[in-house]
């Protein structure tokens, strides 16, 4: 189906929409709770002589779309056009009762969730490079925004990792993500390239990307400390030697909070990893690189590394182990256990 969309404020949008039937029917030896969209058309005979392209304009003016249709439910089930071309015709994406409920309950009316990806018996590998897809539920009145939001997954390729984190994002209306803007950033002006040859750099030099994903990590805990009950006011220093947030709680207590990216790599044990030192040490210093237990108060360990979602463990440096060598400095490799706090105000 094609759409041509304009909306109250004159904006114009073209949406190439393919929608295929969701349902919750009961079948045997499948789970009572499981809902699935089916992706099929056509004679079964089609489904396995013919390729199904999915169409897209090559002038990425216009937005293609893949939906499920859950009359039933009254909800919209957004699917990643980059993972079903060609469609692979004849299948069901399976999703639980639980991902439903939390569509129709939200205030937003939207709700974002990863699903295994895996072969099957026509395609061995997965269609998701590492295994997982981004599936988006949400209410009738949120179309346009979901259209926002493929559109700029569009324009930047995202992955399902970071379509993940930029649908989170799109969740409240009107946010920066989901806002379809004509002129170009700042960045692209000045650097003379567009936004998706920037991301392929940055994604083509591995201290970059280090870099950005240090960047993003802050992003996100601002967000989310943002948002935590006792929390009043968060300011990001982004100086250099000084730690990433001064946090003051709602009873006055001045909080000094450093994050950190946790290692993909998770210890013999199966606990995840944190490193905590500085990238360069000063000279004639031997503990130069290690960080004084008073330099901040809390350490923020960013779990996406070995987890793939943008969650926190908190720890209190008084807590922390110290360096076998240089008792007055924070070890440089840390075990993050169940014991670590999940809010910062569980931390404190």
């Amino acid at each position: 189906m094609y759409l041509g969309i304009e909306t109250p404020s004159g904006e114009r949008v073209g949406v190439l929409v393919y929608p295929f039937t969701a349902n919750h029917l009961l079948i045997k030896n499948r789970p009572a709770d499981e809902h699935r969209v089916m992706i099929r058309y056509g004679g079964e005979r089609s489904w396995v002589e013919n390729e199904h392209p999915v169409g897209r304009d090559v002038a990425n003016v216009d937005t293609t779309l893949v939906l499920g249709v859950h009359l039933d439910e009254d909800l919209f089930v957004g699917l990643d056009p980059n993972l079903y071309d060609p469609f692979p015709m004849g299948i069901s994406v399976e999703f639980k009762q639980n991902h439903v409920d939390a569509a129709l309950t939200s205030a937003d009316g939207w709700h974002v969730f990863e699903r295994d990806n895996i072969g099957g018996t026509r395609r061995g590998a997965p269609r998701a490079r590492d295994g997982l897809e981004t599936v988006v539920l949400f209410q009738p009145h949120r179309l346009l925004d979901y259209v926002r939001l493929e559109r700029t997954a569009s324009d930047l390729d995202l992955d399902p990792a970071l379509r993940f984190t930029t649908a989170i994002n799109a969740a409240v209306r009107g946010t920066a993500q989901t806002r379809i803007v004509a002129s170009l950033h700042d960045l692209e002006t000045q650097f003379a390239m567009t936004s998706t040859e920037i991301l392929e750099m940055i994604s083509q030099r591995n201290r970059l990307t280090v870099a950005v994903r240090g960047g993003v990590a802050e992003h996100h805990l601002a967000r989310i400390l943002a948002g935590e009950p006792g929390v009043a006011i968060v300011s990001s220093l982004d100086k250099d030697g000084q730690h990433d947030f001064d946090v003051t709680m709602d009873d006055g207590r001045l909080v000094r909070v450093e994050c950190k990216n946790c290692s993909p790599e998770f210890y013999a044990n199966s606990d995840m990893k944190v490193e905590v030192q500085k990238t360069r040490a000063t000279q004639g210093d031997p503990a130069g690189r290690f960080y004084r237990p008073d330099q901040f108060d809390v350490l923020a360990a960013c779990l996406y590394g070995p987890t793939r979602e943008w969650r926190f463990a908190y720890r209190l440096t008084d807590r922390m182990e110290r360096h076998p060598k240089h008792p007055d400095r924070l070890a440089p490799l840390h075990h993050v256990t169940t014991d670590w706090a999940q809010t910062l105000r569980e931390a404190l």
